[in-house]
């Protein structure tokens, strides 16, 4: 048997270095799966239990490794399903290739079976690059786009091969005619940093700063160092947005933490009394989390124009890669001999910290385990080098707040999509990537019934091919979808909707041991440290069932009047005890208003 367009595909993708495909099988991708067959030695197909799994694997392989993530999915429903996987790679700037199948192309247009129009379909998720294979010769250019253009713009692109074309002999190369197409392999990032005028003018407006916040996303992944080079000169502290809760150790005494809902009060003070912005890498949506319009002078770098001076008015905003901008920077700035703002931050910073040790106390309310003393107990017991991945809804709160990063450390989450259901396979697709590194999701039991648990599966088939085998998945399981009751409660001030929030229970622990995984329960405060104990040592992926409460509230660090009122007034006219949560609210605001803090 001759190469097949299929065989040609899996050859291109290899010569582009890709090496993980993230799929699942169907009669419309066939032909490209005898294919992966054939290439198995070179390119691993990694079954997921549902193709949305699929694509949030390949998104978190994107987030984790800084390459393309590739995904496949059959025709029509396949290709439906990979959907909000993608969306969430588009909207956190993540390079994704979707390869999708597609009806006989002798049949198009005839309302086939799982015919679906899927170049409209995908124009938006995969705006950037969406084509349909019309003949073998231009499966070539058309992986060599997708590929190219993907890590260019950091974006997703398709590729649709109908199921007929993958069949058909390769042509790897079309005749040099007038009309073909002759591209290449290859993409060589360029060195983008902004004009020497530009960068001066940014460091006069930094240099006459006094009180100088800098608010670092997921672009300063990769420019740690630079960015406390910045800061220390300046005398500033820093903030991170959540995509870039590992761009700077939580043990930097400067450092403030997440900022926003989830944030932490050095990042809401700081950002109150600075006059000066410094913004790298990060869209940061929340602008009321900012100085006070108008307080500050700004300035923003970032690689993408098109997120400039788009969250607050800046005075300058630069195109340039965090890292290098700032290390042309770096020399233009003048050392501030006055510490007092730096300092003020850094006491602020400690008092923090002490708030959340104390919060983090292992405790129980109303006979359930208060998350936060599961989550300051994992930041303790994290190994160098763990990669973390969190699912949206409170296990983000307690994630972004307790959880201390420390330097090589990895972490991630659905940041702009802030979708549901995500923490688990981005935490499978880390272990592919980094098969001797400790990989830990944290989610909710919403998120663990909705998707979790079918790709515990996919982890029992792969997990002994990991050099590493441990992978640890804690469920907060309060059979309340938690983020939402809270979110009515603080945003429309209606009381707890019973036949909307509340879950039926699982036993994710008997479950876990079910399959042949290792199951942990956690039912009291007690238990939390022997629960991570045992878990790390496993040797096998496992699953910390924690019963923990719904009856507390994820305080932001700066509650209006308006939200308080609307908070209170909610949970005191639950029926079902929503005065537990009222109480549990007033304790946390009180906590923060103890003398020296």
């Amino acid at each position: 048997m001759g190469m097949t367009a299929g065989d040609y595909l899996c050859e291109r993708l290899i010569e582009w270095g890709v090496d993980t495909i993230y799929g699942f099988p169907g009669d419309g991708i066939n032909g490209i799966l005898g294919a992966l067959r054939r290439a198995e030695d070179r390119l691993r197909f990694i079954q997921t239990r549902h193709e949305e799994m699929a694509s949030f694997m390949a998104c978190g392989h994107a987030k984790f490794t800084g390459q393309v993530g590739v995904c496949l999915a059959t025709s029509g429903p396949g290709a439906i399903h990979l959907l909000n996987g993608l969306y969430d790679a588009k909207l956190d700037h993540r390079p994704v290739v979707a390869i999708v199948g597609q009806t006989f192309n002798r049949a198009m247009g005839g309302d086939f079976q799982q015919e679906v129009n899927l170049l409209q379909l995908y124009s938006d998720v995969a705006s950037a690059y969406v084509q349909q294979v019309t003949e073998p010769s231009t499966v070539r250019h058309m992986i060599d786009r997708a590929m190219r253009i993907a890590q260019a713009e950091r974006t997703v692109t398709c590729v649709i091969v109908p199921a007929d074309i993958q069949d058909m002999d390769a042509v790897p190369e079309q005749p040099l005619l007038t009309h073909t197409v002759h591209s290449g392999v290859g993409w060589w990032p360029p060195r983008q940093v902004p004009s020497t005028q530009q960068l001066q003018t940014a460091a006069d407006i930094l240099n006459a700063g006094q009180r100088v916040a800098v608010l670092v996303g997921q672009g300063a992944l990769h420019a740690t160092d630079e960015v406390l080079a910045v800061a220390d000169t300046l005398g500033a502290g820093v903030a991170k947005a959540l995509l870039g809760k590992a761009a700077v150790p939580d043990d930097v005494p400067y450092c403030t933490g997440s900022i926003g809902l989830l944030g932490t009060k050095p990042s809401w003070d700081m950002m109150q009394g600075a006059d000066t912005l410094l913004m790298v890498g990060t869209s940061f949506p929340y602008s009321e989390f900012l100085p006070p319009l108008g307080q500050a002078k700004a300035i923003q770098i970032d690689l993408a124009g098109r997120n400039l001076s788009i969250r607050y008015a800046m005075d300058l905003a630069l195109i340039g890669d965090s890292k290098e901008t700032l290390a042309e920077l770096l020399p233009l700035l003048h050392r501030k001999d006055d510490r007092s703002w730096q300092e003020e931050i850094e006491k602020g910073v400690g008092a923090w910290w002490q708030l959340m040790e104390d919060r983090g106390q292992p405790s129980d309310l109303h006979g359930r385990i208060r998350p936060q003393g599961l989550f300051s107990s994992l930041s303790r017991h994290l190994p160098d080098n763990a990669i973390l991945s969190s699912d949206s809804g409170t296990a983000a709160n307690w994630y972004a707040r307790h959880i201390k990063i420390r330097k090589g450390m990895k972490a991630m989450l659905s940041g702009n999509l802030a979708t549901m259901v995500p923490g688990v396979p981005y935490a499978i697709a880390a272990k592919f990537a980094f098969p001797d590194r400790v990989s830990i999701a944290m989610v909710g039991d919403g998120a663990m019934q909705m998707g979790g648990m079918a790709e515990m599966l996919t982890a029992l088939k792969y997990y002994k091919s990991w050099s590493d085998p441990r992978l640890i998945i804690l469920v907060l399981n309060n059979e309340d979808l938690n983020q939402v009751t809270w979110e009515q409660r603080a945003m429309e001030g209606d009381p707890r909707f019973e036949a909307s929030q509340g879950i039926p229970y699982m036993p994710f622990a008997d479950y876990a041991d079910l399959i042949g995984l290792k199951g942990i329960k956690v039912t009291t405060a007690s238990e939390i440290e022997g629960a991570w104990e045992q878990a790390f040592a496993a040797d096998r992926p496992v699953i910390i069932d924690a019963r923990t409460t719904p009856d507390e509230p994820p305080i932001p660090p700066h509650v209006t009047v308006k939200e308080a009122e609307a908070l209170m007034k909610s949970v005191l006219e639950d029926p079902k005890g929503g005065w537990r949560g009222a109480l549990e609210g007033a304790r946390e605001i009180a906590q923060e208003l103890v003398p020296g803090r």
